[in-house]
């Protein structure tokens, strides 16, 4: 299994947490097979995700995939986010 984490700052939780929540049937089909959100304590603004998946190659396909980019652009993702991939220890 491999556990993604992406971190980025959005402009308006509500509205990003929407197209987060719309774009759920589309990311199982991309491989995901669990997921959890989380806000920062101080800055609600500032979000982490991850997503699991049963292979590195998959995970990295779903982060270079142009419909993720499109749905992360109009949600109000702002800057590029941090990733960073991981493996149960």
């Amino acid at each position: 299994m491999i556990r993604l984490f992406v971190r980025h700052s959005v402009a308006d939780f509500p509205t990003w947490r929407q197209a987060y929540d719309d774009f759920d049937a589309e990311r199982q089909g991309m491989g995901v097979t669990g997921h959890a959100v989380f806000q920062s304590a101080d800055d609600p603004n500032n979000v982490t995700i991850f997503h699991d998946f049963e292979s590195m190659e998959t995970a990295q396909a779903f982060m270079a995939s142009a419909r993720l980019r499109a749905v992360m652009e109009k949600a109000g993702v702002s800057g590029e986010p941090s990733v960073w991939f991981t493996t149960p220890a």
